[in-house]
């Protein structure tokens, strides 16, 4: 099975960037469609961007959509999410994670569908 490793996070001023990693060993990251939650204090933890085994197809929530970026390098094993024009609201630990569900080429949206979670990295915007 896979292990998630998420790097990346930490403090940064509203309006800035952050570029989150997520690095996958013990299975190749192509096999699964991948997924970035959040989890933010009193919260559920939320999908808020997925992308497909080939990275050619991608879902964003529309509280990131515009802003953030998911991308993957299979050949690397690595996953990433480039997060710009942050906000204070953005402010949570954020989680990569795999799922070996769903149809190549299409993302996976439903939480109950990932099988394998990284152990997260906080992200804290300031004002």
């Amino acid at each position: 099975q896979v292990q998630l490793v998420e790097s990346g996070g930490g403090l940064v001023q509203a309006g800035g960037s952050l570029r989150l990693s997520c690095t996958a060993s013990g299975r190749a990251l192509s096999a699964y469609a991948m997924g970035w939650f959040r989890q933010a204090p009193g919260k559920e933890r939320e999908l808020e961007a997925a992308i497909s085994r080939s990275g050619g197809r991608t879902y964003y929530a529309d509280s990131v959509k515009g802003r953030f970026t998911i991308s993957r390098d299979n050949a690397k094993n690595t996953m990433y999410l480039q997060m710009n024009s942050v906000k204070p609201e953005d402010t949570a630990v954020y989680y990569c994670a795999a799922s070996a569900k769903g149809s190549y080429g299409y993302t996976v949206v439903r939480r109950d569908e990932y099988g394998y979670w990284g152990q997260g990295t906080q992200v804290t915007v300031s004002t």
